[in-house]
């Protein structure tokens, strides 16, 4: 049986180039905990990632006569709780006050029976972890812009100027309307990568087509 890797499989999603492209992100299945805090220090963070990635392996190793596939990237979407924060490429400060829901993609057999037996090994097998901050969620994210930065993460807003410079130059508009925030998806893992050598991809949501110059 072959191994689906959706980083192959779906390299639009998971490969991108380090300069800028416009995209389509269909709807997929994911395990989110959502959470407050600065992800460097703060224990909710840590705890939910934790949790994400039990839930995530518990599913693919129960589920193998389904299906054999490699656990996705950690995935984050992001927001600031600042009203004075315009974003476009302005570094972040204050990383107490970010808002966070972290994501791990699932596929598409993980039906909410599935999940539920998943959360129930894991609270057996870590009573520790609060299963019930994990929820199983669609998520069709849609149009966006985005690239693949390289290099440490406080570096990223320098790409996510060039980002949605581009953007605007091809006639589009950044639209972080509710439900549509600042996306990242961890395609190195920090504890093994050096800082200037990290990989991840940017996404920011963009709105319809509306002409150059608009």
């Amino acid at each position: 049986m072959l191994m689906l890797d959706f980083k192959k499989t779906q390299k639009d999603f998971y490969r991108p180039a380090t300069t800028p492209a416009i995209i389509d992100i269909p709807e997929m299945l994911f395990i989110a905990a959502d959470g407050r805090g600065n992800p460097n220090t703060s224990p909710e963070y840590a705890a939910a990632v934790q949790l994400l990635y039990a839930l995530s392996y518990s599913i693919k190793m129960n589920n193998k006569a389904i299906l054999e596939y490699v656990v996705p990237p950690l995935e984050g979407l992001w927001a600031l709780d600042d009203p004075d924060f315009k974003g476009g490429g302005l570094p972040i400060t204050d990383k107490d006050k970010f808002i966070w829901t972290m994501m791990i993609r699932q596929p598409e057999f993980v039906t909410p029976e599935i999940f539920e037996a998943a959360k129930a090994a894991v609270a057996k097998k870590k009573p520790d972890l609060d299963i019930t901050k994990a929820r199983l969620k669609r998520f069709t994210e849609g149009l966006c812009v985005q690239i693949m930065h390289i290099g440490p993460y406080d570096d990223e807003p320098q790409t996510i100027a060039i980002m949605e410079k581009f953007a605007i130059e091809q006639g589009y508009k950044i639209d972080m309307a509710v439900g549509r925030r600042h996306h990242e998806i961890y395609i190195s893992d920090p504890r093994k990568t050096a800082p200037a050598r990290l990989k991840t991809i940017i996404r920011h949501p963009i709105n319809s087509f509306i002409g150059k110059g608009g």
